[in-house]
Formats: structure tokens, C-alpha cells, sequence
């Protein structure tokens, strides 16, 4: 039977589970940022905030910059080249976060001559700094099986970054429906850092979004993605000349940080080469929708996430097991097909 055939079959048979997510906090050199549920606004934060755990369908979607109806973030928190920078996911609804088929990639942007709190990302030129894709030595076995139980991942800031205010984009691309054209969901989330030090690197092969994928690339469109011997071509430009190496997954463990109340602001590293404080910009409307978007900052202490009951500071959302996604359904079948 053709997979086609198949997935035709599986997508008539198998309820639609409602399984989708977003970056629920990122953490850089161990100081948490939490992240605002989606359309949910608790407080400022340096993630952008978004209107939908919903995935981006198309490439040509102008929410494929920062995600689905991004709006500006309150705060431009410290980093610094070789900063290292950790990023949770979460599911909706308090689950894990639900899919374990495709890539993590990780943009930068910088915003230019202005504070990335008013900057419109549209106009960013992006440049990749990182991506993932299969284990290595498992042709199977993707890195995003460890998001999906509950890891975060990290990814390490360009050594020669020149200093600024910059966006990161991180996003995953799940591709479990990506055997059809127009199928791959893409899942941006754009965080607002103001980099230190004395780097004075130029970054090659940008982009912008819309504009960097297409519906039609190999690693969009898919039709043999579970196949074991598939060999994924990233989509997007080449890792940039100014992008470090090292990248991993971290494992849960007990969360730790902690929160001030709305309104308080981020603080930098101190000594030479940290970047500057946080901008903390005036607080927005109680209209989620409208609002800029997210949270507090953490504490000092390295963010630390545990399985099946990790907790979203600012929306208290508790992250529990849930039922594997249909995609693990279908993999099988066609496999065995």
C-alpha cells in the first residue's frame, strides 16, 4: 500500500487531538525568563507572546516570523556572546510538549538602530545560529523525541556577536503531517536580548521570514520523513559564519526559579563585558490579545525542569503526561507498509 494510501486512511480513522504548544520560558546562562500561556497575559517577559498554542501553516505565512499574531515583548533581557541559552516547551493544556518528527532551528536577528521592545520583526534580515535534526547514529530517532518528554534545549550565542539589541528565533518545524504539501507546522517563538561585550562579527547568508522556506523544500515537504533511511536536508539558509558549535538537550530536573512580582525588572551580569539591565518599557492593556507580550524574570540560580510536572511561573500551568501523538501511529504503519 502507498503511504499515501495510508496516511489518507490514518488521517480518516484517528480522532484529531488538539496537541500543539510554544516556548513556555527560556533561560540564558542559568537566569529564567517565563513565558505568558498563549492569548493568556500575566506580566512582562522578554518572549514575545503569541494568540495560539496553534502551529503557522505555509511558508509564505507572514506569522512565520515570531509565531501566530506575535506582539512586541516588554523586556530586552542581558546576554553575551557565548551566552548560553535554554528553551522549554510546553504543550497546551498543561501537557508535555506533543510531537517527536522534525527539526529545532535557532535564528538571530539584529534590531538595528532601535530597542528590540519597538522593533517589527518583519523587517529583521535573520541569520541561523543552530540546528537539530536526528540523533546522532539513530537514523530514527529524532532530537525532538526528548522535547516531547519534557527536555529542554540550548543552544550556545555566537562567540564574535557584535553587541546590540537582537531577537532569537528558536522554532521547531514538526513534520509528522509533512508527507502532503503544505503539511509541515511551523512553530516560531522570538525572544529579546541586548548582547555586551566587544564582538565585531558580520553575518552571512540572512534571511527574512516570510521568504527563507519554501512549501516546497525537501526539508518541508517530506514524503519518505518516516522513513529510517531518510536523509533530512535542513530547510533555510546554511548555519551562519558567525554561529557557534555546541547545542544539546538538557535534562529535567526539579524547577527552581523563582519570580518577582509584575512590574519588577530583569537585571544583568555584573563585571566587564556583561551586557546592560533589562529594558522594562511601560505595561500594556488587560486585553491578552492586544497586549505585548509576557513575564517576569528568575532567579540567579540555572533554570532546572522535571518531567511530568514542570511549572510555567507566570501561568502556573502544570505540565503533565499525556497520550503519544497519532504521528507515532502512522510512522508504524507506513513502515510496515
Amino acid at each position: 500500500m502507498k503511504r499515501t494510501a495510508v496516511f489518507a486512511i490514518i488521517s480518516a480513522t484517528v480522532p484529531y487531538v488538539a496537541a500543539h504548544g510554544f516556548v513556555s520560558q527560556v533561560a540564558i546562562d542559568g537566569k529564567a525568563y517565563a513565558g505568558n500561556v498563549p492569548n493568556d497575559y500575566k506580566g512582562p517577559s522578554p518572549i514575545r507572546l503569541i494568540s495560539d498554542i496553534s502551529p503557522v501553516k505555509g511558508a509564505s505565512n507572514p506569522d512565520i516570523n515570531c509565531g501566530l499574531n506575535a506582539q512586541l515583548a516588554e523586556l530586552v533581557v542581558p546576554a553575551n556572546p557565548g551566552s548560553s541559552v535554554e528553551f522549554q516547551w510546553s504543550g497546551g493544556a498543561g501537557q508535555k510538549w506533543p510531537h517527536n518528527t522534525g527539526p529545532l532551528m535557532t535564528y538571530m536577528a539584529s534590531c538595528g538602530d532601535t530597542t528590540c521592545d519597538k522593533f517589527n520583526g518583519s523587517d529583521a534580515q535573520w541569520f541561523k545560529i543552530d540546528e537539530a535534526g536526528k540523533k546522532s547514529g539513530d537514523s530514527s530517532t529524532w532530537i525532538q523525541q526528548d522535547i516531547m518528554n519534557g527536555d529542554s534545549f540550548t543552544v550556545t550565542l555566537p562567540q564574535d556577536l557584535s553587541p546590540g539589541d537582537y531577537l532569537i528565533r528558536h522554532e521547531i518545524i514538526a513534520l509528522h503531517l509533512a508527507v502532503t504539501k503544505g503539511g509541515a507546522e511551523f512553530y516560531p517563538s522570538c525572544t529579546q536580548v541586548r548582547v555586551g561585550g566587544s564582538g565585531s562579527g558580520t553575518p552571512t547568508d540572512t534571511v527574512k521570514f516570510p521568504g527563507g522556506y519554501s512549501d516546497s523544500d525537501p526539508g518541508i515537504f517530506d514524503p519518505n520523513v518516516f522513513d529510517s533511511d531518510d536523509n533530512y536536508v535542513f530547510p533555510g539558509p546554511p548555519v551562519s559564519n558567525l554561529a557557534a558549535t555546541s547545542a544539546g538537550i538538557t535534562p529535567p530536573a526539579t524547577a527552581s526559579a523563582t519570580f518577582p512580582a509584575e512590574g519588577a525588572s530583569a537585571t544583568g551580569g555584573s563585571g566587564s563585558g556583561s551586557a546592560t539591565s533589562a529594558t522594562h518599557v511601560a505595561s500594556p492593556s488587560a486585553s491578552a490579545g492586544t497586549s505585548a507580550g509576557v513575564a517576569t524574570s528568575g532567579s540567579q540560580s540555572q533554570c532546572r525542569l522535571k518531567k511530568g510536572s514542570t511549572k510555567n511561573a507566570t501561568s502556573n500551568l502544570s505540565v503533565r503526561n499525556m497520550p503519544r501523538h497519532y504521528s507515532r501511529v502512522m510512522a508504524r504503519i507506513m513502515h510496515s507498509s
